[in-house]
């Protein structure tokens, strides 16, 4: 059995560049508590002001079920 956990990267400031430094520390962040990087997908990802979204990556993370 597994379990899965799907998060949002994307810059805080809308039209921000996705930094490569980011990323990486939240995939060793996850990778620290056992997740592994399933999938990641590019995906426009709204923002929390107006109706534009911004660019971002969707981050699907797997490991067994606990």
């Amino acid at each position: 059995m597994y379990e899965y956990k799907v998060i949002q990267i994307r810059e805080k400031l809308i039209g921000g560049k996705m930094s490569p430094d980011k990323v990486e520390d939240v995939l060793n962040k996850y990778a620290a508590e056992g997740w592994q990087v399933k999938a990641i997908t590019a995906a426009d990802v709204k923002g929390r002001v107006g109706p534009g979204g911004v660019e971002g990556l969707l981050v699907t993370f797997e490991r067994p079920r606990r």
